[in-house]
């Protein structure tokens, strides 16, 4: 099975509103993958064109191969998971053609939403008993701790660079001291053989 990956730079596609489709070859994998934060809603819609005789599958994992959602012969729904750890994830979508069949291409929508984004505040309003302005706080206010959320992220990676940059520093720099240290000894180890050996060779007093 022949495998394409469409990795999201920047997070366009996960982090904007607009759905994305492309075409799909019989019997071929494509992937979408992203970095989450914990405790993160996903949210996905998705629509595939039939074909007789050929299925789509999908199915939702994390880095180390724990399935979040998965489906058999999809053509249209939605799937939601919550992030469990700081993690990347892919969401990935496979053609399967019998071997005695000639598939044909499928058109594939897609349209992932993630935080404050796939969350329903309509229907967050209406089970809340809630005022529109009153709506419109909560959502600033969920928007608010997301921004936190990711500013505190960035802090945190910012100071792992920073200790890996010191640490990487500190090594290289012992490894200079050393490899000097080594070399001045095998110099003076050098010179002072030479030296022996003209000596006992009587070309030098």
């Amino acid at each position: 099975m022949e495998v394409y990956y469409l990795c999201l730079i920047l997070s366009v596609i996960w982090h904007g509103c607009d759905a994305i489709m492309w075409r799909m070859s019989p019997n071929t994998q494509k992937c979408l993958k992203e970095e989450l934060h914990a405790n993160v809603l996903v949210a996905g819609e998705y629509d595939v064109t039939e074909a007789a005789g050929q299925r789509v599958d999908y199915v939702v994992r994390d880095s180390k191969g724990h399935i979040l959602a998965q489906k058999d012969g999809i053509s249209k729904g939605k799937f939601t998971f919550v992030t469990e750890t700081y993690d990347t994830f892919e969401v990935c979508f496979i053609s399967k053609v019998p071997p005695e069949r000639r598939g044909v291409t499928q058109d594939i929508m897609l349209d992932i939403k993630i935080g404050i984004e796939a969350k329903n505040y309509e229907g967050i309003g209406e089970a809340a008993k809630l005022k529109p302005m009153e709506l419109e706080l909560k959502r600033l206010e969920d928007l608010s701790e997301a921004i936190v959320q990711d500013f505190t992220m960035m802090r945190k990676r910012e100071e792992e660079m920073r200790d890996t940059n010191e640490s990487t520093n500190n090594r290289v720099l012992f490894f200079s001291v050393f490899s000097m240290v080594c070399l001045m000894g095998l110099a003076t180890w050098q010179v002072l053989y030479l030296r022996r050996y003209f000596k006992a060779k009587k070309l030098i007093e």
